[in-house]
């Protein structure tokens, strides 16, 4: 089951996946795998792998994008994680949906400037869209990250 927009997710940008395909974020070539049983959560096209597709993990800073693409000085809140995509160019997200929200995720909150604001632990789909109303009913929120909380690994964001 899936929460009802009223916030768009999105996905890793085309034109980061292009370069994340050759180099990621941590400076490493791409090693692309075929997965076997399918599972994985891609965030180039916001959906779980289906068993058979090529797909690799690799290292992803959105915080540093972020900041590239605004002006942004995110200091030390700058990271980088692993994140699942398609080996090769995919269509992207096939609906308009929030994904992942079938489990326990953190939403967290930063500024214009790159910095935490805060965060909200949400337990499952009915508590997306609350959570996100309450992040930008605060003006300084200029973006969510949405996270795993099992591993901490970014999701994907949603933006102001």
């Amino acid at each position: 089951m899936t929460a009802t927009i009223t916030h768009t997710a999105l996905p890793i940008a085309p034109a980061v996946l292009d370069e994340l395909r050759r180099t990621d974020d941590a400076g490493r070539p791409m090693a692309p795998f075929t997965d076997a049983e399918g599972g994985d959560p891609l965030r180039c096209c916001l959906r779980r792998s289906r068993a058979g597709e090529r797909v690799a993990l690799v290292s992803y800073a959105p915080l540093r994008r972020w900041a590239a693409e605004t002006g942004a000085e995110p200091g030390a809140y700058d990271e980088q994680g692993a994140v699942f995509i398609h080996a090769e160019p995919c269509a992207g997200p096939e609906d308009q949906e929030l994904p992942f929200t079938n489990a326990h995720r953190v939403l967290r909150r930063y500024s214009a400037a790159g910095r935490i604001l805060g965060g909200a632990l949400v337990d499952g789909p009915d508590g997306f869209a609350p959570a996100l109303a309450d992040a930008f009913a605060d003006p300084a929120v200029a973006l969510v990250h949405v996270r795993a909380v099992e591993y901490g690994c970014f999701l994907y964001e949603v933006r102001r």
